[in-house]
């Protein structure tokens, strides 16, 4: 039996597979409402990456995106599955997507369908599957700073990422970059983003997340609420850091000192 590792990591590799093949075709599209959809690569990943788990993992239940919730309501494992996550980038024509499948409070993977990069986590340590195992190290000397945009806005008025963008010391210090995937948290959690904000309620639990939260914990990066929260039910939204002074810095931002 391979471990819990390997799943995650077959699985995301097996919905990017998908999503890889579907790119640049028409799409059926299915309406989700407030102007969100599934395309058909969506809801075909999905069934390819709970197609590894229900294989190598029958007893274990799981949460979908596109599906919902399958196998045992009691099973005291549950993995989290975000098939493709970048929907709008992917209908419009652009490559920032990530696959993102996570055991809850446990191994995790994240794979990105067009360079073919893995990152995964078991836990403990981060790496990308690259043949060696490359570790993820976290570090902000790159200043870019991925904003998620995209609204709802629920922590308004209090926090406003374009008023986090504005801010004079944010000007100064980082570089705004402006994404709609959570492949950004995997490139927190190697070196190549200084940190990413989005607003929301609490995604500790979220399929968009999970991963990418595993990814950035076990790598090092500080990671919490825009409130400065732990994340969980009383946090609201995510600020996930490659380290301590990035995160106090952004944080002194989000709470509006100069």
């Amino acid at each position: 039996m391979i471990d819990d590792v390997e799943v995650a990591v077959a699985a995301a590799r097996a919905g990017a597979e998908v999503v890889r093949d579907g790119y640049g075709r028409e799409l059926a599209r299915v309406d989700k409402g407030a102007g969100d959809f599934a395309t058909a690569a969506d809801i075909a990943a999905e069934r390819a990456v709970l197609g590894v788990i229900r294989a190598e993992r029958p007893a274990d239940a799981v949460l979908g995106e596109e599906s919902g919730r399958h196998g045992a309501k009691d099973s005291p494992r549950q993995w989290l599955v975000d098939p493709l996550c970048g929907t709008l980038n992917y209908a419009a024509g652009s490559m920032l997507v990530a696959v993102n499948v996570a055991l809850r409070d446990g191994p995790a993977a994240v794979a990105d369908p067009f360079t073919g990069e893995v990152f995964c986590t078991d836990g403990a340590t981060a790496w990308r599957r690259d043949g060696v195992g490359t570790p993820l190290r976290p570090t902000s000397e790159t200043a870019l700073v991925d904003v998620n945009l995209d609204p709802p806005f629920p922590s308004a008025p209090g926090f406003r990422a374009t008023g986090l963008l504005a801010h004079p010391a944010f000007a100064a210090r980082f570089r705004p970059r402006v994404v709609s995937t959570t492949l950004a948290l995997a490139w927190v959690a190697a070196g190549r983003r200084a940190a990413y904000v989005t607003d929301g309620g609490d995604l500790s639990g979220s399929v968009h997340f999970a991963a990418g939260i595993a990814l950035c914990r076990a790598a090092g990066c500080v990671v919490t609420g825009v409130d400065g929260e732990p994340l969980g039910p009383r946090a609201r939204g995510l600020v996930a850091a490659a380290d301590a002074g990035t995160h106090s810095l952004l944080m002194s931002m989000i709470r509006g000192r100069p």
